[in-house]
């Protein structure tokens, strides 16, 4: 657990005296909420994803279409984790926030379901999800379950029990245009907001990147925990660049006077 030093201590009510005083909040959450579970993110410079593959040859929209194979090869270890993968103190904190009132939206970046599996109700997947897929061909869509086992354990790629085309989890390629209804209710989520708080994201990805921006242009608050410095922490009302899986149970248990 981080030592609470007299100037974290100090950010810890700040930040809990932020979240109790806004009406309507927005978490938004990338890759960083999840390290702590065991899921990799994709851009850290010692052991993201993308310093090992070239996302454009694996986990781009034209790399599926013309080699679906080689995608369903890279993605299944990744599939394997996030599937395995338990909610940490991070996500179990901020859903212990929703549940309390004090959080209305989650918008996040992962791909992983944790939000949801840690008590999450109103959680907007930007980038999609694994939990269903839909076939290339006929367009039906399909909860993962079906198929999860047989591609994890024997490598076979899910295909159409109808139509026999493969089958593309509905998660957002490299080149792949976002989500239309996340992306407008993410949208209206940060025009309504008067607080964000961003959670263990880089926010290096256009156009979520863009958010953080808009809100505070908008003149709502801003809190960032995340490892490395991003490009608006100086707009932020407060900031910690310490673990997110330490520091939101501490503001959760300030917040909910724990």
């Amino acid at each position: 657990m981080t030592e609470l030093s007299p100037e974290l201590f100090k950010n810890i009510q700040s930040a809990a005296n932020i979240i109790r005083q806004s009406k309507e909040t927005v978490v938004l959450t990338g890759a960083g909420i999840s390290t702590p579970s065991g899921i990799p993110d994709f851009r850290s410079t010692d052991n993201g994803l993308w310093e090992r593959y070239d996302p454009f040859e694996v986990a781009s929209l034209s790399a599926f279409r013309y080699k679906p194979e080689r995608f369903f090869e890279w993605m299944r270890p990744l599939a394997s984790g996030m599937f395995d993968a338990k909610p940490n103190p991070a996500h179990t904190g901020l859903a212990m926030l929703e549940q309390a009132g004090y959080i209305n939206t989650i918008i996040t970046q992962n791909i992983d379901s944790l939000h949801q599996r840690a008590g999450s109700r109103n959680v907007i997947e930007i980038h999609g999800s694994l939990e269903t897929l839909t076939c290339v061909g006929c367009f039906r869509q399909y909860g993962s379950g079906d198929f999860i086992e047989s591609y994890l354990y024997a490598g076979l790629i899910p295909k159409c029990p109808d139509c026999q085309n493969i089958l593309k989890p509905d998660v957002i390629l490299m080149g792949e245009q976002l989500p239309v209804e996340a992306w407008l209710k993410a949208n209206e989520a940060c025009n309504l907001c008067d607080l964000m708080i961003v959670a263990g994201s880089s926010l290096e990805v256009v156009p979520v990147a863009s958010l953080p921006m808009r809100v505070v242009d908008n003149g709502a608050h801003l809190i960032i925990i995340n490892h490395s410095e991003t490009y608006i922490n100086v707009r932020a009302d407060v900031v910690f660049m310490q673990d997110v899986a330490e520091i939101i149970p501490l503001i959760a248990n300030e917040v909910l006077g724990e």
